[in-house]
């Protein structure tokens, strides 16, 4: 009588599937959860971390000449509590 004790799979092949799957779903799940982030980061726009200061806002459109020097300091003194609009009267 032949046995045949060598067709299947040995404990090691079995804990190495095992250990396979678990690497490829877990590798599957963080790459989609990446391109998730990826996905709402660019459609979110700008971070307020990037959003310009009203103070900046202030400044630019002084730079660009649409207030003029009495109105960018009354206007900034307002943004600023009152501080810098007194000093300089």
């Amino acid at each position: 009588m032949m046995y045949w004790w060598d067709d299947h799979m040995s404990g090691w092949g079995y804990a190495l599937m095992a250990f396979s799957s678990i690497v490829f779903w877990a590798l599957l799940i963080v790459a989609l959860v990446m391109g998730v982030r990826a996905v709402r980061h660019t459609r979110s726009g700008p971070s307020p971390a990037d959003r310009p200061t009203p103070e900046q806002l202030l400044a630019e459109r002084y730079a660009r000449g649409e207030i003029d020097d009495d109105e960018y300091r009354h206007r900034l003194g307002t943004l600023t509590g009152g501080t810098r609009a007194d000093s300089h009267r």
